[in-house]
């Protein structure tokens, strides 16, 4: 997959059973390399994926390209990946037209509950489900590449109780 990518994030409200309304989940795990643009690693249950994004200039749209590689292409990418690798499971929610897609995070980064939605452009109309909470969008510390390196175990405190 290749264009514009626009998407927005949430925090998760910990006290809410939002797994409950998920249809699919699946367990990830990704890398980074060092580069201008980020390069991703991501193997995704028994699939691969090389990702390369652009940056973003508001937080909220870049440029992304994505291609899936075997598994054993991606085991292999994740041995050139820097160190810290985050670990985590999707789940999958519908909500109106959109799918939200709910991380649970592991490692250094438990506690850390995020949902995302990707739009078609940047005003476009969606439907929050109960559970969303604050959003994110473009704030540095919830960019997965920037968790691998200040981990949300270093800095949970700073927010509310209801999302550590």
């Amino acid at each position: 997959m290749s264009g514009i990518e626009t998407e927005r994030k949430f925090l998760v409200h910990k006290r809410m059973d939002w797994k409950a309304q998920a249809y699919a989940c699946s367990h990830i795990q990704q890398g980074y390399m060092t580069a201008v643009n980020t390069v991703r690693v991501r193997i995704r249950d028994d699939k691969g994926y090389l990702t390369i994004k652009g940056p973003s200039r508001d937080g909220l749209s870049r440029y992304e390209f994505e291609k899936e590689i075997t598994l054993d292409e991606a085991q292999h990418l994740m041995l050139l990946c820097e160190p810290g690798v985050i670990d985590k499971c999707r789940y999958l929610v519908r909500s109106g037209n959109h799918v939200f897609e709910v991380d649970e995070f592991y490692g250094d980064n438990e506690g850390l509950v995020m949902a995302e939605v990707e739009l078609q452009n940047a005003d476009e109309a969606y439907e929050k489900p109960d559970f969303i909470g604050i959003e994110v969008t473009g704030d540095r510390r919830f960019y997965n590449r920037q968790m691998r390196k200040n981990p949300f175990k270093l800095w949970r405190d700073t927010l509310p109780e209801e999302y550590r």
